[in-house]
């Protein structure tokens, strides 16, 4: 009887797994697919079995006791060796199928991201896609994503990159600005422009430009400017507007530039530390990677290659 006990328990302790990755009740029953109910119920289930407190609940946060932390880390790998093997079997099938979660930030997903996903559900119909389009950055372990497409210049180290393609920062303007206010010819002169900027932080900005010569040389200039927004999109509206001058990702800007709505300016200096130098899908490193999201990665290069 014990033991037809433990067994019932298995499912419960996997549960807990997932609430110690999730750090959430919410987060753990989006995760499995059930109500946050279902996932408390579980997990005072496996404390009566157990005879100890697993978890800590605060009105904050959740978090295992140290047995709760004893338990997950013993049965950890026999849940990772699981979930992967059932993976490597499922991936013989002749049809590459299954779910691909991915988070990628709103202007890149909605500019580049999104136009690629008819092509791709059209050639892989038994893959599902689910995109989460936020600037916010996402643990990919707790949230449960299986791949995120990043506009970065560093990769953290526990992570694998892709490179999808590289990316520069450029600073552009209307003609028309251009003409009313005058072409800005140094970094300097920006000082005197509307400059239209990312919102990062409440501090006074400032952009940093550097020498396309053989001697590098780097120059800070204080801006100011009557509107600001944490959205690349939102910028090249208003910088289309002729509002002012602004620093755009290229892939929001190459199209309005080759039509001449935009200007390039100060082509000399690469402004440095706005946007990401390179854009990647990275997800956590695990030694086995599942197909649906290979194959995603591969149409993802393909794709940005012709870009």
């Amino acid at each position: 009887m014990k033991e037809h006990k433990n067994e019932l328990m298995w499912s419960h302790i996997y549960w807990l797994t997932m609430l110690s990755t999730t750090g959430s009740y919410t987060a753990t029953a989006k995760r499995l697919g059930v109500s946050k109910a279902a996932v408390s119920l579980r997990i005072a289930e496996l404390e009566q079995f157990a005879g100890v407190a697993l978890v800590r609940r605060t009105t904050r946060s959740v978090r295992l006791t140290e047995p709760g932390e004893a338990l997950v880390k013993n049965t950890r790998h026999s849940f990772d060796a699981i979930e992967q093997g059932f993976a490597s079997i499922k991936d013989l099938a002749d049809v590459p199928s299954g779910v691909v979660r991915i988070t990628a930030p709103v202007a890149l997903g909605r500019q580049k991201i999104i136009p690629l996903i008819n092509a791709f559900l059209q050639d892989y119909p038994d893959i599902r896609l689910e995109i989460e389009l936020s600037d916010h950055l996402s643990s990919l372990t707790q949230e449960g994503f299986d791949l995120a497409i990043r506009h970065t210049t560093n990769v953290p180290e526990t992570h694998v990159a892709w490179l999808l393609r590289p990316s520069r920062t450029l600073l552009v303007a209307t003609p028309a600005y251009l003409k009313k206010q005058g072409m800005p010819k140094k970094p300097e002169d920006l000082s005197g422009h509307n400059c239209l900027y990312y919102l990062r932080a409440a501090t006074s900005p400032t952009w940093l430009f550097e020498s396309g010569q053989r001697k590098k040389e780097r120059r800070s200039v204080a801006i100011r400017g009557n509107f600001c927004a944490n959205n690349s999109e939102a910028l090249r509206e208003i910088v289309l507007a002729g509002q002012g001058i602004a620093l755009l990702p290229d892939f929001s800007a190459l199209q309005d530039l080759a039509a001449r709505r935009l200007t390039h300016l100060l082509p000399d200096w690469k402004p440095v530390g706005v946007f990401g130098d390179a854009i990647y899908a990275i997800r956590p490193y695990s030694a086995y990677v599942p197909r649906a999201v290979r194959v995603f990665v591969d149409y993802l290069k393909s794709a940005f290659a012709k870009m």
